[in-house]
């Protein structure tokens, strides 16, 4: 059996966009969630999501292991990319798409 921070390294290397948030991408569960998803989704492409409201453990590991306090986390190419406010703010200056098309490509 893996441990939580293993899971979550597979989580993060398996997936080349990964969101973890509260609630799922069609009924988020926090509007900073909600904010979130939305920008990733605009950008067209498909992403991996973690919902850490179904997996405590996940929840109370990440914060650690991202030195990140805060849901939700957007990892792209296994790197933590930021929160809410920085994932919002990419996709205003048009960074986001790019960032997360490269990513998928890859």
């Amino acid at each position: 059996m893996s441990t939580t921070l293993e899971t979550i390294q597979e989580q993060i290397q398996a997936n080349p966009v990964l969101l973890y948030m509260k609630g799922t991408p069609q009924l988020p569960q926090c509007g900073f969630s909600a904010q979130a998803v939305q920008a990733v989704m605009a950008c067209g492409e498909r992403f991996a999501y973690v919902n850490i409201l179904e997996h405590p453990d996940i929840r109370a590991e990440l914060p650690k292991y991202a030195n990140w306090p805060t849901f939700p986390q957007l990892w792209i190419s296994g790197e933590l990319v930021g929160g809410c406010d920085i994932i919002t703010e990419l996709a205003q200056q048009g960074e986001l798409e790019p960032m997360i098309k490269a990513a998928v490509a890859a």
